[in-house]
Parts: structure tokens; C-alpha cells; sequence
């Protein structure tokens, strides 16, 4: 490790990929410092984490500071369609590994991650914007400008963007792609749950199909203190125009009854968000001094909470490039990094496409299951997308469609 010793590394973004990797990099004795333009701790959805995340919170020596923070235990996932219910329990899985998670509000727990980091020696400025970022010439350069307007020029031996939604850099440096997908608008808030329904399991994140759009969908994520976050995902069209959120979104549960029943005493008393258009792409993952993270390179969709698991599996890949590449030996970006962190993307990527045209639905929501198939798919919930002893990894599409086919003949 003796070359990786005064090797400055930049991080845009303190987010969990943004920690994860500066807690991995000072381990391995870089200079690191992360430039953040907000200050913590500060709101953000993604709040249901899966058990793969563990691991690498594990790896980067977290885990203790996780486990004491209180935030609400999750064991698995529940899923609803009007008279319709399966549960996957994430300690049933075909993969092995860390079977439980948590469930947390991000401003606690992205706080948490970067104060950790800060505690291993990684350096935060915090209310810096990068304004530009320069690539061509022997060390990446990049131009900040902090709280007051001030600004200077910063430089490094390579740059991580792990500015989640803010994709600093696919939009400075014009690598921004279409995503493939349709756009789709989420309305979320947190809510005072007051759930008194004894059949309904904290532990577990609910996900309710609703009644009349098989495309449509509504999250619930209760958390450790009585509150949850509460969210319905639809393209724009479904909302009919309607700007006052608000209200929209207590009328969108209404329309469902089981989710009716159960938040009938909930109390909606904070302001109510929206997110259009949030799944993305870029031509490429990395380039000459620099590599994206997590939702700066792809982001798919909400509906099995891949985002943050996918954001942390980046930081790791990179953390290991990086170190490598530091200690003189030679490193493929492209077949080391952007090949094997899309394996699991497109995994996850198979099983959303699937959610929405309603086949993974099928699956979901069949009434006999074999216990080995949903143990192998209860894995991809995990977030266990990168094993690909599990078959469903390894071939998802194909087996997937054919996983489709025989609970369609099955129920003939």
C-alpha cells in the first residue's frame, strides 16, 4: 500500500456511496475528502434498505454505529393486491449473507454513514458546489463554489461522483443517456402511522398494487418511533394535473382498501414531495481520472429499493480499483468495475421491467409456491442481485419467463 499513502482522492456527494467509499479509501491510507453541497442531516426517500447493503456497511466498519442507532428492524418484504398477500422473509433466502436490515429515515442514517467516515479520517467540506470539473490535463481539476459565492479550484488524483440524483458530473462533462424507461412520478412524505391493526408487521416494507392499475403502486416503510414513510409511484398521466400533493396522495390511498383500513388515524402533518422522471442512464461509468457511483450512473426504480444497495455495491468495486490502481498494478475500468456492477443492475433491471408489465406479479401473487424458487427469488429482494449461483441471477430473463409461464399453466 505503499503508493496509495498522499494519494488525494475527491468524492462528490456524502450520501452512502459517497461515505462507504471514503471509509474504504483512508482504510487504505488515500488523502480523502468529500465535498457535499448540503448540509446533514437532510431529507431523502430510498429508506428501506436491503440486507446486501449490510455486507458492505460490514466492510467498511460501520456495522456497530448502525446496529445502535435504533433505527426499525427489517426482515423482509409484503406485498398486496386487494384480496391477494405473500410475504418473502429475507432470512429465507437461497443466497448466503446477512438475512435482516433496517428500515431508516435518511437524514439519520446518511449522517450517521459520512459522521463515521469523518471518525476514520476522511475529510468533509460541507455546502460545496463543483460548478465544473476538467479532466484533460495531468490531475482531474475541478471548480467549487462554497456557501458565500467564493470560488477556487480543487485538485486530485481522481474523482468519485457520488452525487446521487444531483449527477454532478454526467451533467458537466455531457455523459447523460436516456434510461429506457417510461417516466414515472413519485408523491411521498413521512406520516404519524398511528396503525393499530396487530396483523400488520413493522418489520417488513409493504408494497400494495392498486386495485385498478396493475402498474400503479404504493410503498409504506414504517420506521422505529411510530412514524412511516408513505409513497404511490405512477406515471404523470395518473395524477390528472393535480398540484396539490398533499391531498393527492391521501386520496390515491383511499382508493385502495386495505391501505384505507389501515391509515385511517394516520395523521399527515408534513409537507408531502414529488420526484418526476428520476430513472437514468449515462454512456459510460467511468473515464479518465474519474468513476461514477450508484444513482450518478443508473438509477431503475424504487419498487424493490435497489438504489442504495446498488450505490454501495459501487462504492466497494471502485474503493478496490482504486487501490489496486494506486499500487502500480493494471486495472480494466470497463471489465473490473462497469461490467460487473451492471450484472446486478440488470438483474434488478429484469425484475422491474417484469413488475410493471405485471408478470412478475403473477409470480409474486401465485398461490402455490415452491419453496426453493421463492427462496432463490426472496435472494434478488435481498438484494443478493450479484450471486450468480442463483440461477434467477445468472439467467434472469429467460427464467424468469419461464417462471411465468408455468404459474400461468398452473393455474389453467
Amino acid at each position: 500500500m505503499t503508493n496509495t499513502v498522499n494519494r488525494k482522492i475527491i468524492i462528490i456527494g456524502a450520501g452512502p456511496s459517497g461515505s462507504i467509499a471514503g471509509a474504504l479509501l483512508v482504510k487504505q491510507g488515500f488523502d480523502v475528502t468529500i465535498l457535499e453541497r448540503q448540509l446533514f442531516p437532510r431529507f431523502s426517500i430510498g429508506e428501506s434498505l436491503l440486507p446486501q447493503c449490510m455486507e458492505f456497511i460490514k466492510q467498511a466498519g460501520m456495522m456497530e454505529a448502525l446496529v445502535d442507532a435504533g433505527f426499525q428492524f427489517k426482515n423482509g418484504a409484503s406485498f398486496v393486491c386487494r384480496d391477494k398477500k405473500n410475504e418473502f422473509n429475507f432470512e429465507q433466502k437461497f443466497s448466503p449473507g446477512i438475512g435482516t436490515t433496517f428500515q431508516v429515515q435518511r437524514g439519520r442514517f446518511d449522517k450517521l454513514l459520512v459522521d463515521e467516515a469523518i471518525k476514520m479520517g476522511v475529510q468533509v467540506q460541507w455546502q460545496v458546489e463543483v460548478i465544473a470539473a476538467d479532466f484533460s490535463g495531468i490531475q482531474p481539476k475541478l471548480t467549487v463554489r462554497n456557501q458565500t459565492g467564493q470560488e477556487s479550484e480543487l485538485y486530485a488524483d481522481f474523482v468519485l461522483d457520488a452525487s446521487g440524483f444531483g449527477r454532478i458530473l454526467p451533467k458537466l462533462l455531457d455523459l447523460e443517456s436516456p434510461s429506457g424507461f417510461p417516466v414515472r412520478q413519485a408523491i411521498f412524505g413521512h406520516i404519524e402511522d398511528n396503525i393499530s391493526d396487530a396483523t400488520f408487521d413493522r418489520n417488513k416494507i409493504r408494497v400494495t398494487v392498486h386495485p385498478e392499475h396493475k402498474d400503479v403502486w404504493y410503498w409504506l416503510i414504517p420506521f422505529s418511533n411510530g412514524r412511516s414513510s408513505v409513497g404511490v409511484v405512477a406515471e404523470p398521466e395518473f395524477y390528472q394535473g393535480r398540484q396539490d400533493y398533499d391531498q393527492l396522495l391521501q386520496d390515491i390511498i383511499n382508493q385502495d382498501a386495505s391501505l384505507r383500513s389501515l391509515l385511517a388515524n394516520a395523521k399527515f402533518d408534513e409537507k408531502i414531495n414529488t420526484i418526476v422522471g428520476y430513472s437514468a442512464n449515462v454512456k459510460s461509468l467511468f473515464g479518465n481520472g474519474y468513476a461514477l457511483l450508484g444513482n450518478a450512473g443508473e438509477f431503475l426504480d424504487p419498487v424493490f429499493s435497489s438504489g442504495v444497495t446498488i450505490a454501495m455495491k459501487s462504492a466497494v468495486l471502485a474503493a478496490e480499483l482504486l487501490t489496486k490502481q494506486f499500487n502500480g498494478k493494471a486495472v480494466d475500468w470497463q471489465q473490473e468495475y462497469a461490467v460487473p456492477l451492471q450484472r446486478g443492475v440488470n438483474t434488478f433491471r429484469v425484475f422491474v421491467d417484469a413488475w410493471y408489465d405485471g408478470r412478475f406479479q403473477e409470480v409474486i401473487f401465485h398461490p402455490r409456491q415452491q419453496p426453493e424458487v421463492k427462496a432463490m427469488i426472496s435472494s434478488i429482494l435481498a438484494g443478493y442481485a450479484w450471486d450468480e449461483n442463483n440461477p434467477y441471477v445468472k439467467s434472469a430473463r429467460s427464467r424468469l419467463d419461464t417462471l411465468v409461464e408455468v404459474c400461468r399453466q398452473d393455474l389453467v
